[in-house]
């Protein structure tokens, strides 16, 4: 099952990476399998927290959001996730000739290596349910750092180049991803001035 994988990037990400190169999942299978159901995890944590629990900053009051637009805010959350990781993995197999990947390499690798590197981001999303600002920037920061490793890691094994040329790889697309962060993020403040805008209680 796809989903053991999650389990084996954090405690032997060698042989869990050397697994998925074999597998050679369909991009459907793995999108359906694994990545519609992790990236679910922040957007729904995110509309529990939100909507019910509220947050502070500081000695402030209580903040909440309506439970529609905490939903309207979820759901687009969720798409962008899943749009961010279609972008890397598009990425991965766009260079991977440029650094030397193996012929053999087939094109579900690149979209494979984006969706497990991920990982830690998607599970960081359970950290929302206590809706602490500066709680949920550590978590997600420690996720991102590990999940930027895995990456690193995963490279030569699942696109098959050597180990000095997955440093540059590596840096490319970490490039890549801050830019697909960054281009979700004015996404998402457009569409919240435009089509759905934060509608808060009280």
């Amino acid at each position: 099952m796809l989903l053991s994988h999650a389990f084996g990037l954090f405690t032997k990400p060698g042989a869990e990476w050397a697994a998925i190169r074999n597998e050679h999942e369909t991009p459907r299978r793995l999108y359906v399998a694994y990545v519609v159901i992790l990236a679910a995890i922040a957007p729904i944590c995110a509309y529990i927290s939100t909507a019910i629990f509220g947050w502070t900053v500081g000695s402030e009051r209580i903040v909440k959001l309506t439970e529609i637009s905490a939903a309207q805010l979820s759901v687009l959350t969720y798409i962008a996730m899943l749009v961010g990781v279609f972008a890397l993995g598009y990425a991965v197999n766009w260079m991977a000739k440029t650094y030397g990947a193996k012929e053999e390499i087939t094109p579900s690798n690149g979209i494979a290596l984006a969706a497990y590197s991920c990982t830690p981001m998607f599970l960081a999303g359970f950290a929302l349910l206590y809706p602490v600002p500066w709680f949920n920037a550590m978590v997600f920061l420690a996720a991102a750092c590990y999940g930027a490793w895995l990456m690193y890691d995963g490279l030569p094994i699942v696109m098959g180049i050597d180990q000095d040329r997955a440093v540059f790889y590596g840096g490319a697309l970490l490039t890549v991803a801050l830019v697909i962060l960054v281009a979700t993020r004015v996404g998402s403040v457009i569409i919240w001035n435009f089509v759905a805008s934060p509608v808060f209680v009280g």
